[in-house]
């Protein structure tokens, strides 16, 4: 039904900031709450009309959630516009690094460490693995979700540390009655994979003031299958000349003269190992490297050989297969008018099996496996002269390659190898792709009773959260020591050879090999979270005619952080699993005050304040604030303004986990123009750690210059100091290079090429991120129907981070900085956009209502080509289409297509590590086109 008072549609639609998205505006808040009724908005703890909070809230319905056609809770913030892909996780990140199924995101690309999330109002225990530090939204079923509610702003002052950046709150099902069984299945128009299946069953039984209690329960289950980058043309192949991102580890380069058994002392003056690629390959000489499955780099080494690299692409996964079981109910039982007695279960269990490329090996990967010392095993793999591929390969190339030079001393450096035995690198195939399978657990209990006394309202409640992963794998591993320990065995020497094709040995060498396979356990963790909060509020006494109102309380919580890896693991024995991996074991308690105000000044004027006290047993106490301004002088203007302090505490894996020397991600060094590089890194914890903290503020406005149009814009600005980041190991590389002093002590060099980074957990500079949310809504009867258009937008001026020297880093649209090295945090993934936007159009006729979405974001600035040029992705607009029929009592048909047009992404290069090529993980959907149907039928 049309709403003809503009004062009302002013109050429902954005009064409250709530800026509601696919054209659903007031109908659809009159639809979850009656406007008399006091509830509870993201943001605050006191109750209210829903048109009397100035807040700044986006609010998705479960029609909205129908009409986007996600297929998973992560998918679905991508319409989010205040969300970015800067400093979130996506399930394509697991290819290649050990997530183990995380899904997180990130308000205003502060990361998702910065942004708080809520289910129902309360905090869900982080995520088990992987430091603690962020929640696992794919956890929270789809199909449970009955709203979701974005607060656009810092709330450190009512919810406590996390929420600098702002607050995401998944509301459940809690008032349903009937039946209700919902189906969906969806495949991308092209083949290769992709497909995803959901089914799920509401019941809702009671009526809480008919009957005096109320349940409602939700189980689904959903499904996805893999999807590879074999499967997908722009995604296949790292080289697309004149780009050439794929330079991973290759087979058969070699890395110098080895002195067996000698070990440390094992490297030959003038011919010491370079990280992967000193000598060259003499398949990349003969332009053979497709025989071992690489593809010549067209960049040499600094001895000017020519080497094989690995083009990854064609192995890795672009989505993981994926399975989720859920179940959640809300439970609610009236003792007498005046109090009530109240439960919110949520289980879920989930299965993320990725497959990727085999493990690389080469010296700098081995010496820091423990295993090699104290079993007496060469760390490296050895190619004997005694070898027939020593002679009938290595020698003529060695030979060729001195020939060929103009520079005596690397002529003589060549020839001088000849006799001695080599390191080689390996792309280790003889175990097969990389299969890992992890499992994870979300559980969250909430038992509590809420009332009134006194007049005034009250709540009670004891909440007991619990994340559980473990991690398995199932092929492709294989334990380094005793793969080193058959391939040097004078028993086998003699058959290996690193040239082979196919680069599987073969024979009984490849029979022996076998036994060095590994299947197992890897890690398993755990995070808990046991909080008991009471909470009072009400009207306090009207004073000089003013009646605040006030909600005040207390909260205790106790944090726990576990993580035990398997003793492979421990090892750091496990080739593609990283270094040593010690167990964490560390928790803490955390106890707060709050307390919040809301005061009518005039009828025109409201002023909120809010008040937190943190205390915690670690890291010491901290207060933070929060003030706001409603301003409404006439019916079609509302303005408003907020200011206030946040916080991050440091996680309990920040602080406590042992530092310990793996393997880096891939960097490039710019001095010796060497690319795809990975050294020897120190890395973990760091009990020195303080907190962040931040301030934040902003101002807007929301206008209807007439019947059914409201137009909302928010300025918003934070600031955050003392950030808790690890540098990534590009960003110490390109510092040190510089000259930065700040990064002097972070590098160790062996000559003039890198051996050595130390990439710990530090309180490493500021940030400061300016923008402005816009929103539209419009609303129209037409001759052919009601016409809904929907506008949320995020538009970024600033993104500037410092690094501890000072260095700054300018994020907005762009993932480099000036020179080409990346930005600060590149490492992590996805980039600041300047502006990101959802406009849709919906039209009902009868039993039909059509929805065209855009989903729109500007073009950015990626890594450099081949020949460092700049490269830069266009604007993109993704079309989808939704066709809702609700023509047969009680049944709901939906149809659509994401990405209607089936637009291919432009090509993207990474500027750190990403496993998968062509294409932006963060921000790209490699299914391309997807169709979907979903048919519900409720019973009554």
């Amino acid at each position: 039904m049309l709403e003809k008072n503009l004062s009302r549609s002013v109050r429902l639609m954005f009064a409250s900031g709530l800026a509601l998205s696919s054209g659903l505006v007031a109908q659809s808040v009159q639809a979850q709450e009656p406007a008399t009724q006091t509830v509870t908005i993201t943001g605050s703890s006191i109750k209210r009309i829903n048109s009397e909070t100035a807040l700044s809230v986006q609010v998705l319905t479960k029609t909205d959630i129908t009409r986007i056609g996600a297929t998973s809770t992560e998918e679905l913030l991508t319409s989010i516009s205040s969300l970015s892909s800067s400093g979130s996780t996506v399930g394509a990140s697991g290819a290649g690094v050990s997530t183990f199924g995380l899904s997180s995101l990130s308000l205003r690309g502060l990361g998702a460490e910065r942004t708080l999330v809520l289910v129902n109002g309360r905090r869900l225990a982080p995520f088990g693995v992987g430091g603690g530090t962020v929640v696992n939204v794919n956890a929270i079923p789809l199909a449970a979700i009955e709203r979701i509610e974005v607060l656009k702003d810092g709330a450190s002052g009512v919810y406590g540390s996390d929420a600098i950046a702002g607050v995401v709150n998944f509301i459940l099902s809690r008032s349903f009655e009937g039946v209700e069984a919902t189906a969906n299945f969806g495949a991308p128009t092209e083949g290769g994979g992709g497909k995803n299946r959901k089914v799920s069953i509401a019941a809702g039984f009671g009526n809480l003031d008919a009957d005096g209690f109320s349940v409602v329960l939700s189980a689904s289950s959903e499904r996805d299958d893999a999807l590879f980058a074999k499967d997908r043309e722009f995604a296949k192949t790292g080289n697309r000349p004149p780009f050439f991102t794929s330079g991973a580890t290759g087979q058969g380069n070699i890395e110098g003269a080895i002195i067996p058994g000698a070990f440390p002392n094992d490297r030959v003056a003038g011919f010491g190992n370079s990280p992967g690629t000193g000598f060259g390959n003499p398949l990349a000489a003969m332009n053979n490297c497709e025989s071992i499955l690489m593809t010549r780099n067209p960049t040499n080494t600094t001895k000017g050989a020519p080497f094989c690299a690995f083009d990854s692409s064609a192995f890795v996964g672009l989505i993981p297969d994926k399975s989720l079981e859920s179940l959640s109910a809300n439970v609610t039982f009236k003792l007498n008018k005046k109090t009530e007695l109240f439960g919110d279960l949520l289980y879920s269990e989930s299965e993320v099996m990725q497959e990727f490329q085999p493990s690389p090996v080469r010296r700098s990967f081995l010496v820091t496996d423990d295993l090699f010392a104290a079993q007496g095993v060469d760390p490296a793999l050895i190619l004997f002269p005694t070898a027939p591929a020593y002679q009938n390969i290595l020698v003529p190339y060695l030979r060729n390659q001195a020939g060929q030079t103009a520079d005596p001393m690397i002529a003589a450096q060549f020839n001088g190898l000849i006799g001695q035995p080599v390191a080689v690198t390996s792309r280790v195939f003889d175990f097969g792709n990389r299969t890992n399978l992890d499992k994870s657990e979300q559980k969250r209990l909430v038992l509590g009773v809420r009332g009134e006394i006194f007049g005034q309202e009250y709540e009670v409640a004891a909440a007991g959260n619990e994340s559980e992963v473990e991690g398995r794998v199932t092929n492709g591993y294989f334990s380094q020591v005793a793969y080193a320990r058959i391939i040097n065995d004078p028993a086998n020497r003699n058959d290996f050879n690193p040239f082979i094709a196919g680069a599987r040995q073969t024979g009984a060498l490849a029979d022996r090999l076998q036994a060095a396979k590994f299947v197992g356990g890897t890690l398993a963790g755990k995070s808990k979270s046991d909080v008991f909060d009471a909470k009072l509020s009400g009207t306090l006494p009207a004073v000089f005619g003013i009646a605040a109102q006030y909600a005040a309380g207390l909260e205790v919580r106790r944090d726990r952080y576990q993580t035990t890896p398997s003793a492979a693991l421990q090892s750091g024995d496990i080739a593609g699993l990283g270094g040593a991996t010690p167990p964490v074991d560390a928790e803490r308690t955390i106890d707060s005050a709050f307390a919040e105000f809301n005061i009518p000044v005039t009828k025109q004027i409201e002023v909120g304040t809010a008040f937190r006290t943190d205390r915690y047993d670690d890291v010491g106490d901290t207060n933070n604030y929060k003030f706001n301004i409603r301003y409404q002088p006439i019916k079609q203007i509302v303005l408003r303004a907020s200011y206030g302090t946040g916080f991050r505490a440091p996680a309990l894996a920040d602080l406590f986990t042992p530092q310990t020397t793996g393997t880096s991600e891939q960097f490039d060094d710019p001095t010796t123009n060497q690319t795809d590089l990975q050294v020897n890194a120190i890395s973990g914890g760091n009990p020195n750690l303080k907190p962040e903290e931040s301030r934040q503020g902003g101002y807007g406005f929301v206008l209807a210059p007439f019947d059914n149009l409201t137009v909302s814009a928010d300025w918003y600005q934070v600031q955050v100091k003392d950030i808790l980041a690890t540098p990534s190991a590009q960003e110490i590389v390109s510092r040190f290079r510089a000259g930065d002093p700040a990064f002097r002590g972070l590098v160790d060099l062996n000559g003039n090429e890198i051996e050595l980074i130390r990439t710990v957990l530090a309180n490493t500079g500021e940030a400061i991120v300016q923008g402005v949310d816009v929103s539209v809504n419009y609303r129209q009867k037409t001759p052919i129907g009601r016409l809904d258009v929907g506008l949320n937008s995020n538009y970024i001026n600033k993104f500037n981070q410092t690094s501890p020297s000072g260095f700054l880093s300018r994020k907005v649209g762009t993932i480099v900085e000036p020179d080409g090295t990346p930005v600060l945090g590149a490492n992590n993934g996805g980039v600041v956009l300047r502006y990101k936007h959802a406009l849709s159009t919906t039209l009902t006729t009868g039993d039909f209502a059509t929805t065209f979405t855009q989903n729109y974001y500007a073009g950015y600035e990626t890594g450099r080509t081949l020949n460092d040029d700049r490269n830069f992705i266009s604007g993109q607009a993704l079309y989808d289409l939704n066709v809702n029929y609700k023509g047969v009592k009680n049944l709901s048909v939906n149809v659509g297509l994401r990405n209607l047009f089936d637009k291919q992404p432009p090509l993207f290069i990474p500027a750190s590590n990403q496993f998968q090529a062509g294409f932006d993980i963060q921000q790209y959907d490699p299914r391309g086109r997807f169709a979907y149907v979903t048919v519900g039928f409720k019973f009554k």
